[in-house]
């Protein structure tokens, strides 16, 4: 879509344009009846980040959308979407945004608005949202939640143990019950960063008393998840739910560590590759049956039915795939590479599942003809205290020399015309190519170009995937 059409007003009552879409309710052998969708759809994205911005860029691509808004967004993603400073936890100003702009849809991007209950308060209010209650997001801002919901419906996970103090969880990490590695987990919130793979007793003691003692990760850290240390290639599956019934999504592998090689600490995510050559038909297939659908049939018969994205972190064990974590959103830096692979109008995609309705939806043509890589440029300090104030370069350059590379946009302000740094990740650069390697190689000639001080990237992204391309 047009950077002019991304900010045209919409005067007067919504129009309605019928889609080919039918439901049936009376069952198979009833009348069809038509599926209304706005005829020109006005969105308001929820967030500040990367994959904030990947979203705004893909629903502005779909023919029905005219207008978008991005609250807070940034710096960069206001050169093209209209923004508004609000807070997006803030159910009472973000109500009387969507109200004020129109919005026939809102999507929320990151964790923080969906625990603070946003999603309630718009179905209170009768206004169309795109992801889960609050009772529903506890999937991902309550690891224990997440564990003792998957013990319940047979969902296959890491055997694992819930402390509610440092004692109790250094007695049973030093039991050995559940192996001389551990994974120690911050039951809540913790952007990324509270969860330490531990390879000995020592370092998960010292985890626990980082998380429990020192409160590294404030109140997140109150209660924490143990769990045994399972092997294996790590894959993102996503599916857009609307409380019964789902939609796949392209997979993706994610690279959470900082350094190459998967060295250093854990981070938001330092790039990611899709599809992943990992996942072909049959284990797809398997992840649906074992996991996707016991997890929404779980949550519906718990009263809590689950909307939204549902990203299903998962580690490929010797003994089939089992659940590593949940995100009740889309990933970042996933989201980034995933999207543009998407050929399939969104918006009435994601306004038919917040309504309910995705049962009417066709299947999304998700055959991958394509790869997409993306890139994380990060700031220097990252991921401990960033380094702000940065002025970043090249970027007129990548756009002149590299007009298919997407740049997408995270911790970055404004000044005058100059883009500065101002967060941890600083922007996501993203080549789709025909190939693997042509993604590859594209990406990391645009990264050559961009710059700023004390810039951090990884240099092997990607890289899994050629591994596995070429056995």
């Amino acid at each position: 879509m047009r950077s002019d059409v991304l900010t045209t007003v919409r005067e007067g009552p919504t129009k309605h344009v019928r889609l080919p879409q039918t439901i049936r309710p009376n069952g198979p052998s009833g009348p069809p009846a038509p599926v209304f969708f706005p005829a020109s759809m006005r969105i308001l994205v929820l967030g500040s980040g990367a994959r904030e911005h990947a979203l705004s860029w893909r629903l502005g691509r779909d023919p029905l959308v005219t207008h978008i808004v991005c609250a807070p967004g940034n710096a960069g993603i206001g050169r093209t979407v209209e923004l508004a400073a609000i807070n997006p936890s803030d159910p009472a100003a973000v109500l009387a945004l969507a109200d004020r702009v129109g919005a026939d849809l809102t999507i929320v991007g990151p964790e923080a608005p969906l625990a603070a209950g946003l999603v309630d308060h718009f179905q209170a209010a009768g206004r169309p949202i795109f992801g889960p209650t609050r009772a529903a997001a506890r999937l991902e801002t309550s690891k224990a939640f997440a564990k003792d919901f998957m013990a319940r419906h047979g969902v296959p996970s890491a055997r694992y143990r819930v402390c509610h103090d440092a004692d109790e969880a250094v007695t049973a990490i030093r039991s050995g019950e559940l192996g001389d590695a551990v994974v120690v987990k911050a039951d809540g919130l913790a952007a990324g960063k509270g969860v330490v793979v531990a390879p000995d007793h020592d370092t998960a003691v010292a985890a626990v008393h980082a998380a429990m003692v020192d409160r590294a990760f404030g109140e997140a850290g109150a209660r924490v998840v143990l769990e045994e240390c399972l092997t294996g290639p790590e894959v993102s599956f996503f599916v857009v739910a609307d409380g019964e019934h789902y939609r796949p999504l392209f997979t993706a592998q994610d690279h959470k560590r900082i350094y190459d090689d998967d060295a250093g600490p854990n981070t938001g995510g330092m790039g990611a590759f899709s599809p992943s050559p990992l996942v072909d038909a049959v284990l797809q297939s398997r992840i649906e049956r074992e996991i996707v659908t016991p997890v929404l049939t779980g949550m519906a018969a718990e009263g809590t039915p689950f909307r939204g994205f549902l990203y299903c972190g998962l580690m490929l064990t010797p003994d089939g795939p089992k659940v590593i974590e949940f995100n009740v959103r889309f990933g970042d830096p996933e989201a980034q590479v995933v999207l543009p692979l998407l050929e399939a109008p969104l918006a009435p995609l994601l306004l038919a599942a917040a309504e309910g309705r995705l049962h009417a939806e066709p299947a999304m043509p998700l055959t991958p003809t394509r790869a997409a890589v993306g890139v994380v440029l990060a700031a220097g300090g990252y991921p401990g205290d960033p380094e702000t104030g940065r002025e970043i370069h090249g970027l007129d350059t990548v756009a002149r020399e590299h007009p298919d590379i997407l740049t997408f946009f995270a911790g970055v302000k404004g000044d005058g015309e100059r883009l500065l740094t101002s967060g941890g990740r600083v922007l996501t650069l993203v080549a789709v190519n025909d190939t693997m390697t042509g993604a590859i190689d594209a990406v990391y000639r645009a990264v050559g170009r961009v710059r700023f001080d004390n810039m951090q990237f990884r240099r092997d992204i990607g890289r899994k995937a050629l591994r596995k391309i070429e056995r």
